[in-house]
């Protein structure tokens, strides 16, 4: 995620707005305690849940039990958002993320991510890597997700903007979509 194409949509932006610089977003995507992630389900509906997740190597990744509906879902669909942000009209900022949800399962980047999940959060959130995911402490098993940005807008309070990245010639920011 070298070249970022960074517009923004004037149209849902205050007439002296400008972008947000994708440093900014991607810090906002690092630093979250959380997210809310939208998934859907076999008849359509939507499913939101709140988790947790990690920015490594351009990508959020997140953990879901294999019975949750959020894997349930992830089985028939993977496309899903992400949004994290916070709760105030007038001040802060709103990143959300489109993409697809793929499992990982190298082990090489579950030890990684376990001890991204484990600094984050420092030790809160702590995995064992298996050979398919992650176990908990309590002996539950995760299984692990990947997103890779298809689609990353942010939108900023106080002085409101709406901002869309493209990255290496890839998504869409085009808010029409």
């Amino acid at each position: 995620m070298n070249d970022v194409e960074v517009r923004l949509d004037e149209r849902f932006s205050d007439p002296d707005a400008s972008a947000t610089p994708w440093a900014t977003a991607r810090e906002a995507l690092e630093a979250a305690q959380l997210f809310w992630i939208t998934t859907v389900r076999s008849d359509g509906r939507p499913h939101a849940t709140p988790l947790v997740a990690v920015w490594l190597d351009g990508q959020l990744h997140f953990t879901t039990g294999p019975d949750e509906q959020k894997a349930v879902n992830l089985a028939g669909n993977h496309h899903v958002v992400l949004t994290t942000g916070c709760n105030h009209w007038d001040r802060g900022l709103d990143v959300m993320v489109e993409g697809p949800a793929l499992r990982v399962t190298d082990r090489a980047l579950l030890e990684r991510l376990a001890v991204a999940w484990t600094a984050k959060w420092t030790g809160q959130w702590r995995f064992q890597v298996t050979d398919g995911g992650f176990a908990h402490a309590s002996g539950g098993e995760s299984l692990v997700f990947a997103v890779r940005p298809a689609k990353v807008l942010a939108f900023a309070k106080g002085g409101f903007s709406q901002t869309g990245y493209r990255f290496d010639g890839s998504g869409d920011t085009d808010p029409k979509n």
